[in-house]
């Protein structure tokens, strides 16, 4: 009997550990949070300039009006995110420029200043394609066509980020440490921040869904 007890006893520390290792690694970021629930704009904040561009569509986030950025600051990260990896679905109509925001923070109005813009954009004029690290390392090549979902990867850790569309790498770029910036891009380092989405102009129109983010250690 106090060898059957002894063995259940060890069985239940053992699983008592697999468990928790098992949450620690959840906790460590894991598996992929959802940031968008597809209904309601729970847990985004839009700025104050021409807030009427964001909507809420068939599931999906759009962007269909006048510049306006919104920005996560939901409880997942406390919306202050460092490395990570990101995901999304987007879709642009012909002429539609846009753009995806990390390690930034919420502005009034304006482009934002901090962190860094991942390029959406497959025929807009801009010579800046999507998956382009906006003005810091762009891919003037179109990768994604309009009217067709496409996905959106962005990983960062450490000092590097990674683009990738549909399964390719466009963009591998790695932050000098002694970086300087022109007076207009002087927030254009990496640090740590939310994510946030950017509608550009009346004429752009710009849909994004299966917006996830992966928490990675520090």
């Amino acid at each position: 009997m106090r060898t059957a007890i002894t063995t259940m006893a060890v069985a239940v520390v053992g699983a008592l550990l697999f468990a928790g290792a098992v949450q620690a690694a959840h906790h460590e970021g894991g598996e992929w949070i959802t940031l968008f629930d597809g209904k309601t704009l729970d847990g985004w904040k839009i700025s104050k300039e021409n807030p009427e561009s964001w909507l809420v569509k068939d599931g999906m986030l759009a962007a269909e009006s006048g510049r306006s950025h919104i920005f996560y600051n939901g409880k997942v990260g406390n919306h202050n995110f460092k490395n990570f990896e990101f995901q999304a679905d987007v879709k642009t109509t012909p002429g539609s420029n846009s753009g995806i925001y990390i390690h930034t923070e919420y502005q009034d109005s304006g482009w934002p200043e901090k962190g860094y813009e991942a390029q959406v954009n497959n025929t807009h004029k801009d010579k800046r394609k999507t998956g382009s690290l906006y003005n810091i390392k762009d891919n003037e090549e179109t990768v994604a066509k309009d009217h067709e979902w496409f996905h959106y990867h962005i990983k960062v850790d450490g000092k590097r980020i990674v683009i990738t569309i549909d399964g390719k790498r466009i963009i591998d770029y790695t932050e000098p440490e002694n970086a300087e910036r022109p007076d207009n891009m002087k927030g254009r380092f990496l640090s740590s921040g939310t994510i946030a989405f950017q509608a550009h102009d009346p004429k752009s129109k710009t849909y994004f869904k299966n917006i996830q983010i992966k928490l990675l250690g520090d």
